[in-house]
């Protein structure tokens, strides 16, 4: 797969093309295992985003101190 950095809106977008090309039975048969491929490596890619957001927001919410100023 890509080995460039993608971003969460980037992965979802391409996500949505893809399934568009399936729904629509736009793909040849020859491609649609690519494609489904690709479609794994990024919704596994936004799960990983996703995850670790959640930790760093855990993280500074642990840190908050409301009586800080």
């Amino acid at each position: 797969m890509s080995k460039k950095s993608i971003s969460y809106t980037e992965a979802v977008k391409e996500i949505e093309r893809i399934l568009h090309q399936i729904e629509n039975e736009e793909l040849d048969v020859d491609d649609l295992a690519e494609k489904v491929k690709r479609a794994y490596f990024l919704l596994k890619l936004c799960k990983e985003k996703l995850h670790s957001t959640e930790k760093d927001i855990e993280n500074i919410m642990k840190d908050f101190d409301p009586g800080d100023p």
